[in-house]
């Protein structure tokens, strides 16, 4: 997974694993696999989070400044 995904398409993906993982109708190998892939897509996301959260800080912050710009 060398691409980073679009939020949205990493939140879909996660939910297909999660969905596999509780099925438990897959061989161990496969479900370890998923898992790590699972925890580097939650990486990912929280990653991207962080990124929009400090981008609509920096939005309001430079709303809050010149308000009458916006």
């Amino acid at each position: 997974m060398s691409e980073k995904m679009p939020f949205k398409k990493s939140m879909v993906r996660l939910e297909e694993i999660v969905t596999l993982l509780e099925r438990n109708e897959i061989e161990l190998e496969e479900a370890i696999g998923l898992f790590e892939e699972g925890l580097q897509l939650v990486s990912s996301c929280d990653s991207q989070l962080k990124s929009f959260e400090n981008k609509v800080e920096e939005l309001l912050k430079t709303y809050q400044e010149e308000p009458e710009n916006v």
